[in-house]
């Protein structure tokens, strides 16, 4: 699968034209998909020449490389009069999405497990909900409601 995948805000947070602190997870979700699922990264950014090439760089010092930069194949030059900007790819990863950039550990799943967004938000909430053990003082509670039947 082709995911193309946006660099400010969704990999590392928004302080362009620096680059901000790494998101949670994302270089470790995009590697795993990498190479365990096999899927094709696409760096997809506003990001152009030396703001772009800093950003590349610092995914390569983290062990990120992407099969192509704002393109479909890799030196593939971006040229508004010859090639569309817009990408070929199966997924876009991307912080301005509707509803804004889901935690990483959701998009893992949505990707492996091929799920809708409703589908991960259900499972991974409620699969939270179903395991968490009430708080302390939630317990202490009930012990002393069932101690005085």
């Amino acid at each position: 699968m082709v995911i193309a995948v946006d660099f400010d805000g969704t990999i590392v947070e928004h302080e362009y034209p620096r680059i901000g602190r790494e998101i949670p997870f994302a270089f470790d979700v995009l590697k795993r998909l990498q190479k365990e699922e096999f899927h094709q990264l696409i760096l997809w950014t506003v990001r152009e020449g030396e703001l772009l090439e800093e950003a590349l760089e610092f995914c390569r010092q983290r062990g990120l490389e992407f099969y192509a930069v704002n393109s479909d194949h890799p030196g593939t030059p971006y040229s508004d009069e010859l090639i569309s900007r817009k990408l070929k790819a199966d997924i876009f990863i991307d912080d301005r999405n509707i509803g804004g950039l889901p935690d990483w550990g959701v998009i893992y799943r949505m990707v492996k497990y091929k799920q809708s967004w409703p589908e991960a938000m259900n499972s991974a909430e409620t699969e939270y909900i179903r395991k968490k053990k009430p708080n302390l003082l939630i317990r202490l509670g009930e012990m002393l409601e069932a101690s005085k039947r």
